[in-house]
Parts: structure tokens; C-alpha cells; sequence
């Protein structure tokens, strides 16, 4: 079995963001680093499913520029057999469809089984790019999961809806698989196995679209406008009640 997990370095949440010069996106200095928190869950998932299946064999795949050899290689010290960098300065420009090109062209002809992708990036968070390889290659996809069986060929997956519904899902490899939140509890790399990443193959490409150029263009990118603050009503609903309608009458023509 031959399984691909793809994975992102974007930053931390808890960072202070600044735009950048042109306008366009956030500064990337001075910012801490971590793997994609959603991908780390697809990462887990691929480890466990080899543990499962003794003969799966784990490739980890990451786009961007020599600083996301850091999450490859937490990736191989959680149990992933190889890293592949595909060497990219420019991926936070890119558009999701020539970040799914990328991944479709690698992985064309390699034959892989399952694809685990994380459900959506913590910076971007446009959710388009497992859907979308799996478009490029023909094959099923299958997001949002939060439950995953294995037995033989067939997937049985829980997708997470709306309003805290979940669908079961059985279908067949190959397929994507996009992981959301909750699918399991990714485990900390120990330092044997830290080591051990050391001596894993890591692969570098240099990058190619396969052709996907831009489709828009990113006009502005800034922080939301402060607005002043909002009151704060207390007492008993009958109260609460009058003092809403009088705050309408002589604050707004709601009810003039």
C-alpha cells in the first residue's frame, strides 16, 4: 500500500501579524513556524494506518521554501518512510489549483492508494486543495473526516456536517482524504525516532503548475477596521426589554 500525506508550514496563531510592503499578504519575518495543525491529524492517521498494514509505505510532501524541511522532517519522525520538498519561494502566491497541480503532478504516476491531505490550511483556509487533486488524478475524494476504518481495500470515513452531524462514507481506494479536527490525537515525536529522520530519504523538486497560472489577483490584504464599543444591557428581561426600545428610539430610526 502506498499512501501520500501532504502537508504545509504555516505560522503560528499565537504570532503578531504585520501586512507586508506590497499590500498582499502578512510579513513573513519574525514569525514562528509550525506544521498545518489540520495536517498533522492526516499525518497521524497515515502512521497509524501502517501500523495497521505492515507493507504501507509513507511519503510526506511539502511545498514551499527551504524552511518547510522543518514540518517534513517532524513528519518523519512520527513515522512517514520519506520527505519530497517540492522547492517553491513563491507557494504563498500561488492559487489552490496550482498548489493541487504540484501535488496531482507528483503524484500521477506514482500509484498511491490513499492521499491524506489536512481539511483546510490554517493561513489561506480555502479548503480547495485535496477536492481539487483529486479532480486532477480521477479519483474519489472524500473530506472533512473525523473517523477512519481501514479492512482490505475499503474505507469506511465519518465526515463532520453541519450542525455537528456526521455522514458515514464506505467507498474503495484510490481516494483523498481531507482530516479535520478531532480524527485522532497525532503523537509528539520521540527522540529515537527524531534521529532516525535524519537518515530518511528527503527528495527536492523544483516546482511545476503543469501550465495552472494565475486566475485573480490579490487586490489588498489588511487588518479589520476598529469600531467602538458596544453596550452592555443588565438586568432583569423585563427591564432589559424597556431599556433596548429606548436605546432604539434615541440612538437609531428603528423605531421612530
Amino acid at each position: 500500500m502506498k499512501i501520500l500525506i501532504c502537508i504545509k508550514q504555516v505560522p503560528d496563531m499565537e504570532s503578531k501579524f504585520k501586512i507586508n510592503g506590497e499590500g498582499t499578504w502578512y510579513d513573513q519575518a519574525d514569525l514562528a513556524w509550525r506544521m498545518n495543525e489540520y495536517d498533522e491529524y492526516a499525518v497521524e492517521q497515515a502512521v497509524r494506518l501502517k501500523e495497521q498494514v505492515k507493507d504501507a509505505d509513507l511519503t510526506v510532501l511539502c511545498i514551499g521554501p527551504d524552511q518547510v524541511t522543518e514540518p517534513i522532517k517532524k513528519a518523519l519522525a512520527m513515522g512517514c518512510d520519506r520527505g519530497v520538498h517540492i522547492a517553491d519561494p513563491d507557494s504563498s502566491k500561488r492559487e489552490p489549483i496550482a498548489i493541487a497541480a504540484m501535488i496531482a503532478g507528483f503524484a500521477k504516476e506514482k500509484n498511491f492508494d490513499i492521499i491524506f491531505t489536512g481539511m483546510q490550511s490554517q493561513d489561506r483556509g480555502s479548503a480547495q486543495v485535496g477536492v481539487m487533486v483529486a479532480e486532477f488524478l480521477g479519483i474519489s475524494a472524500v473530506t472533512t473526516i473525523v473517523d477512519f476504518a481501514y479492512d482490505n481495500g475499503a474505507i469506511q470515513v465519518k465526515r463532520e456536517l453541519e450542525g455537528g452531524s456526521k455522514a458515514l462514507v464506505t467507498g474503495t481506494t484510490p481516494v483523498v482524504l481531507t482530516c479535520q479536527l478531532g480524527l485522532n490525537t497525532p503523537r509528539y515525536p520521540t527522540l529515537p525516532n527524531i534521529m532516525k529522520a535524519k537518515k530518511k530519504e528527503l527528495l527536492v523538486l523544483a516546482p511545476d503548475t503543469g501550465g495552472m497560472g494565475a486566475r485573480q489577483e490579490t487586490a489588498a490584504c489588511y487588518f479589520p477596521e476598529k469600531k467602538g464599543g458596544g453596550l452592555v444591557l443588565e438586568g432583569e428581561i423585563p427591564e432589559l426589554a424597556d431599556k433596548l426600545i429606548q436605546l432604539l428610539k434615541e440612538k437609531t430610526s428603528v423605531l421612530a
